[in-house]
């Protein structure tokens, strides 16, 4: 393909330019895979279709890749490997086990706390994400996961139940083994908390 042109008025419009400049740059669309390379043959880089069949935009790098929807991931990203705007993308930073009761940190920004033993456990979330950021705490065993609002948190509701102020006690208790409850700020200093929760 051979990239962008600006036609000029009265400029003859050939063939090559058609393919390279209107053709080959196209969104093409095809019922299926099997469709797209009856019709185009050899693929040049660049290329983007839409197959009908599967609901896909696929690019040609040096083979057909789906780009839409976005397909899954497996591996590791962290947040150094991260820039940019994520407004609604939910990206996974990390996760901890622990058996005692723990204070969350910013690494925990959209992460997990596993929770195992029997012992009771409180962990305390004091204003450490970013707004509309969660952190996902799991009760693995037996013991008692209470969760606690921390510093810096000044509205705090979840189960029907709201507090605010600078010295908030209201606590939720996540109610079974195996259950889970996420934590979300939805604003400066303003918290909710979701899932199987009793306050």
């Amino acid at each position: 393909m051979a990239g962008r042109k600006v036609f000029t008025a009265g400029e003859v419009l050939s063939a090559a330019n058609v393919m390279d400049f209107l053709m080959d740059q196209s969104v093409m669309t095809f019922s299926g895979s099997a469709a797209r390379g009856s019709a185009i043959g050899t693929a040049t880089e660049g290329m983007v279709s839409y197959l009908t069949d599967t609901n896909r935009i696929e690019v040609f790098t040096t083979y057909w890749e789906q780009v839409w929807p976005l397909s899954s991931f497996s591996g590791t990203i962290t947040s150094s490997q991260v820039s940019g705007s994520f407004a609604g993308t939910q990206v996974q930073f990390g996760g901890t086990t622990t058996t005692t009761s723990m204070t969350a940190t910013a690494a925990l920004d959209n992460g997990t706390i596993w929770v195992n033993g029997t012992s009771a456990v409180t962990i305390t979330v004091p204003d450490i994400l970013n707004t509309w950021d969660t952190l996902t705490i799991w009760r693995n065993a037996g013991g008692t996961v209470t969760i606690a609002p921390g510093t810096g948190v000044t509205d705090w509701a979840g189960a029907g139940t709201a507090a605010s102020g600078t010295a908030i006690s209201l606590t939720f208790k996540i109610d079974q083994t195996y259950n889970a409850a996420t934590v979300q700020k939805v604003a400066a200093n303003t918290y909710r908390v979701v899932g199987k929760i009793t306050a």
